[in-house]
């Protein structure tokens, strides 16, 4: 084991032992908790020079994709929106210690199941500087003590953003490892952390498919994923088709890079000649490939449209560009079994005036969030009223969807007696 790791490791120890302090139950310990993230906020806004500055040198670092960069930059409008979102978690409700059910039992025992912090979590994420602050927020709004390892890209401006807490942390008497930045891009690090039972309760990673199959293939500890964002938005025969232009037109245009951006557009048949000409002409001007079906191609090219043939796997790609695949299907149950069968179940949206067929929309794709009548671009921890998110899970297991505080805690049983005993 090398020198590194063993330092590595030594600090998540500490962490682990100091959560036990941040995690309290009470009042007290609850604004303990809200002190540090409005301090936290405070340094944040103090330092926003010096991370933009950081960010810079990251941005300037080396070439790499549109979308890439999107994600990587941050300007002063996104730090003063990542500032509120922290300045948001400080005034979410404290999940630590909320009694989830009561219950009296007949030989007068009253059990409790009270919410408890996981303990420690790792989050593991490549180039979005932003994940730093909220996922620290939410770990210590919920009580937690977590590892932070961002990819090489974003290093400096993690590292500014990580600093701002560790202050919070220490001016308001806590250790500061209760928030542990990983100041290397050694793999091996990674890997330490997702072999470290006993220590790290559980890891959360954000990134491409090739970080999210490697923290799986590597873990040793439980994993929860934040997988691909294959999103889709199903304009219905019954749509309100000037509402469905601006609702698909945010969903692929206004941040095209994120995870929640639409990547299949499906329009039914009785709809999409009018529908599809004018929206894709919007599309044009604002730089999108289109990578048509046949039927859509056939209506495109009619009306001079510019696009191209969908190649197989266009229809399950993430693009995280301006890039879109488009099918026309003939019914909504085509649409549910397209989603079923080339989603990611992520987010996925309808545009409908039909109640049935939202109805039968909702209970039929198997998503983590779904939407009606509105923009993919809102499956959000902020959008939502989280304040922030930790990621967004495609699993079924502990947490799906947009993870907020709450979601970063898990139970225990708490039984209040006066003598009883089992016969």
């Amino acid at each position: 084991m090398s020198t590194d790791v063993q330092k590595l490791l030594a600090r998540i120890r500490r962490a682990k032992t100091a959560q036990i302090d941040l995690g309290g139950v009470g009042k007290d310990a609850r604004d303990a908790r809200t002190r540090v993230i409005r301090r936290a906020a405070r340094v944040l806004r103090a330092g926003g020079a010096r991370i933009l500055a950081e960010n810079k040198k990251d941005a300037a670092s080396g070439a790499q994709s549109s979308a890439f960069r999107d994600r990587l930059m941050l300007n002063a409008d996104r730090l003063k929106k990542m500032i509120k979102g922290v300045e948001s978690v400080a005034a979410q409700p404290d999940p630590v210690g909320h009694v989830v059910v009561s219950r009296r039992r007949p030989n007068g025992l009253r059990v409790d199941k009270v919410r408890v912090p996981l303990g420690v979590v790792a989050v593991v994420y490549e180039s979005r500087p932003n994940v730093t602050a909220d996922a620290a927020a939410l770990a210590i709004r919920s009580g937690n003590a977590i590892v932070l390892r961002t990819g090489r890209e974003a290093i400096r401006t993690s590292r500014a953003i990580a600093a701002c807490f560790r202050q919070a942390l220490r001016a308001e008497g806590f250790d500061p490892e209760c928030v542990l930045f990983v100041d290397s891009p050694d793999r091996r690090l990674v890997r330490a952390i997702l072999g470290a039972e006993g220590l790290v309760d559980v890891a959360i990673p954000r990134g491409g498919p090739g970080l999210i199959q490697e923290v799986v293939r590597s873990a040793k500890i439980p994993v929860i994923k934040h997988y691909l964002g294959v999103c889709h938005t199903y304009v219905d025969a019954r749509a309100n088709l000037a509402m469905a232009q601006k609702i698909c037109y945010n969903a692929k245009v206004q941040r095209p890079g994120v995870c929640n951006a639409m990547e299949t557009l499906l329009v039914h048949s009785a709809v999409a000649p009018r529908f599809l000409t004018p929206l894709c002409r919007s599309y044009e001007l604002a730089g999108v490939e289109i990578r048509a079906c046949p039927k859509t191609l056939k209506i495109l090219r009619k009306m001079q449209v510019v696009c191209r043939p969908a190649a197989d796997g266009d229809f399950g790609a993430e693009f995280s560009d301006l890039i879109l695949a488009i099918r026309v299907v003939d019914s909504l149950d085509d649409a549910i079994d397209h989603i079923n069968t080339c989603g990611s179940h992520h987010t996925d949206s309808i545009v409908s005036a039909d109640r049935a067929a939202t109805r039968r929309f909702l209970d039929r794709v198997d998503s983590a969030t779904l939407f009606v009548n509105a923009s993919t671009r809102l499956s959000d921890g902020g959008e939502f009223g989280l304040g922030a998110e930790v990621g967004i899970s495609t699993d079924k297991l502990h947490a799906r969807g947009p993870m907020g505080a709450e979601d970063l805690t898990t139970t225990k049983y708490i039984g209040y007696g006066d003598g009883q005993i089992r016969g």
